[in-house]
């Protein structure tokens, strides 16, 4: 007589995602921050739910889009776009709050974002990308890349610009600094909005993205950038502010930015979109934001467009 098969398991584990795909669990990781591979964390471990493990391997093979649109329906809630510390810990006060239908994130950049939301494959998209007036951020590429207008939900304004080692030994005081010998940098990918801001500001100075040692070396996170520059691996990094604070980095500033969330009209009103929208309002939420310096929630949980909700 036959044992019984084991029951297929619905949330697969580090290690079991790791054995699917055939690689280590570092890899796994890797797989989350830069290629969007769906993943929550619950009570301190990321868990990943099969079912999305296996569209998002059928999709990175094919290089064809998936079925998409149709697990949005499932109560649980789908972010996909740019990397934050604030925005990790909302999740996370978010996960904690609703235990039977998580979020997830997928970390791919705010184009990336903006073109899963056009795809039906999130419903929030969260951005920062400035535009070419240099003063708007987000609504000219949500034009080009959405038939609609999505909604625009501001999360926060953040301070961007340049970590540097403690003390600033290499004495970086502005941006074409980069370009000297001796001075080395790690990037963040094509797909952000923290790389667009970079090579704005190099365009303005008297210096070529190829005079730049290390232009070319990116890192997935905010955080993997202050600990390369943390490291001694680089000398400067584009990040933001909160960041030279958690690690006692020196920071030059560039700029204040809104960072918003981009909400398709179809999917405004779904209660899991409403419950996070809702959940910037909470003192939770603004306890957490008051531990960093570098956020402003001057126009945090606002309706940025349209100026009414009649979708």
């Amino acid at each position: 007589m036959k044992a019984p098969m084991p029951p297929v398991k619905k949330y697969l584990t580090t290690k079991d995602v790791a054995q699917l795909l055939q690689v280590n669990e570092k890899a796994v990781y890797l797989l989350v921050s830069e290629k969007g591979l769906p993943a929550t964390k619950v009570t301190g471990k990321w868990l990943f739910p099969r079912h999305f493990v296996e569209e998002w391997l059928d999709s990175s093979i094919a290089n064809l889009p998936s079925a998409r649109g149709h697990y949005l329906e499932s109560g649980r809630l789908f972010i996909a776009g740019s990397d934050d510390l604030l925005f990790q810990r909302a999740l996370g006060l978010y996960n904690s709050l609703n235990r039977e239908n998580v979020a997830f994130f997928a970390n791919i950049g705010s184009m990336g974002g903006l073109q899963a939301l056009r795809q039906n494959s999130c419903h929030i998209a969260v951005c920062h990308l400035l535009q070419d007036d240099n003063e708007e951020y987000n609504f000219r590429f949500a034009d080009q890349e959405m038939e609609r207008t999505p909604v625009f939900i501001n999360f926060s304004k953040r301070q961007q610009g340049l970590l540097l080692a403690p003390g600033n030994p290499k004495k970086i005081m502005k941006i074409a600094d980069l370009g000297r010998a001796g001075v080395r940098i790690v990037n963040r990918p094509l797909s952000t909005g923290t790389r667009l801001l970079l090579d704005y500001e190099i365009s303005r100075a008297d210096i070529n993205a190829t005079d730049i040692d290390g232009y070319h070396i990116e890192v997935g996170r905010h955080l993997d950038a202050g600990l390369a520059v943390l490291g001694g691996k680089a000398d400067a990094a584009p990040a933001i502010r909160p960041v030279a604070e958690l690690l006692g980095l020196d920071f030059l500033p560039l700029r204040w930015e809104r960072f918003d969330l981009l909400i398709h009209r179809d999917r405004f009103f779904d209660p899991a979109v409403q419950r996070f929208v809702s959940l910037l309002h909470e003192p939770a939420f603004k306890e957490m934001a008051g531990e960093y310096v570098g956020y402003d929630l001057t126009v945090s949980g606002k309706m940025i467009y349209p100026d009414n909700v009649q979708l």
